[in-house]
């Protein structure tokens, strides 16, 4: 399909969501007003593109007539300049549509759920499990993305021995998605006297957030448990059955979310975060038919493979699919990501 047939299917699908967003059904559903106004936004974005480009080729077209209209050479040498930078914008807007149009992997746009747990290391993993939710936080930070808790389960020193987060803003899995696998760390942890470097693990999946749409599931292959929501320790800290367990019967996957003090709220979160891993698991299935793609990262994750190592004592972050080291731990920890994903991008996509 062309590139103008594009345009103008996304024109006609622009329209459709006007007309959505105005219908009494969606303005009174705040979660449908949000999906449809990302994908508006989206397509809108592509239609602003296209217009720069029209724009820019135009004033290309007006250029080179007043190349051949005018015998003025000092004119024709300023027209001459004009040309070759508007003919250089042109070529970036056109790729940069075409990437819009055509992008290397569909899911790059969506918001993310991540999922860290603490592997090997006992209290020490935990506690690099709540440095690493710290670094993703501040990075989405500075990205003005929106972070929200799903589920956690603290320890007594504040390290996570599970959090489950999503992350919601402008192509998240795009840029995290290449984060997924376990994560090493080599220091000397701060409960340790005799000051001996320990090595821990921290396992991280960053899946892409699944609609309804993506993935059906249906009423009877699930089971609800409610149970009384708990602090540190199981301590009780609700009198109401608020927390939710719910358990995909085909597959035996459990989620559950008690960060809620709703019960209806907790059921949201959890079946947010189990259509997450079943799609995961359905687009890895997909990848493993096709042959065609390299093998994918959420599946990486899922096989416990070490993707990077934190060695403190030698203030060094060593990727290890790519070969690559950086130094300054603490500043990549503050949530400075920026060149770590920009070499994935370039050696991983």
């Amino acid at each position: 399909m062309e590139i103008r047939d594009k345009i103008s299917e996304i024109k006609k699908k622009l329209n459709n969501l006007e007309s959505e967003l105005m219908l009494p059904g969606t303005i009174s559903n705040p979660e449908k007003i949000k999906t449809l106004t990302k994908q508006y936004n989206g397509l809108k974005e592509i239609i602003e593109k296209w217009n720069e480009l029209q724009k820019n080729e135009k004033e290309i077209q007006e250029t080179e007539k007043t190349l051949k209209e005018t015998i003025d050479p000092e004119i024709k040498m300023l027209a001459d300049e004009d040309l070759k930078k508007l003919t250089t914008y042109n070529l970036q807007l056109t790729t940069k549509l075409e990437e819009m149009l055509n992008p290397a992997d569909p899911l790059d746009k969506r918001n993310i759920i991540m999922e860290i747990r603490a592997g090997t290391g006992g209290e020490e993993a935990a506690l690099f499990a709540a440095v690493l939710y710290r670094m993703y936080s501040h990075f989405a930070d500075k990205q003005g993305w929106q972070v929200k808790i799903m589920g956690s389960n603290c320890t007594d020193l504040g390290g996570f021995k599970e959090i489950i987060f999503k992350i919601d803003g402008k192509n998240v899995y795009n840029n995290l998605k290449y984060e997924s696998g376990v994560h090493r760390v080599q220091r000397i942890p701060e409960t340790e006297k005799s000051g001996r470097i320990h090595t821990s693990t921290v396992t991280v999946a960053v899946l892409p957030e699944a609609e309804e749409v993506d993935i059906k599931i249906e009423p009877k292959d699930i089971r609800i448990d409610t149970f009384l929501s708990s602090g540190k320790g199981g301590q009780s800290v609700q009198t109401t059955y608020s927390a939710v367990r719910i358990t995909h019967l085909p597959t035996g996957m459990a989620t559950s979310c008690q960060d809620e003090r709703s019960q209806h709220q907790n059921k949201e979160k959890a079946m947010a975060v189990l259509r997450a891993r079943l799609f995961a698991i359905e687009q890895e299935k997909k990848e493993r038919e096709e042959k065609e793609k390299r093998r994918s990262q959420i599946g990486s994750a899922l096989r416990a493979e070490k993707i990077r190592t934190y060695n403190y004592p030698q203030d060094r972050i060593t990727d290890h699919r790519v070969n690559e080291s950086w130094h300054n731990i603490q500043k990549t920890l503050d949530g400075n990501l920026e060149p770590m994903i920009k070499t994935m991008k370039e050696k991983l996509g």
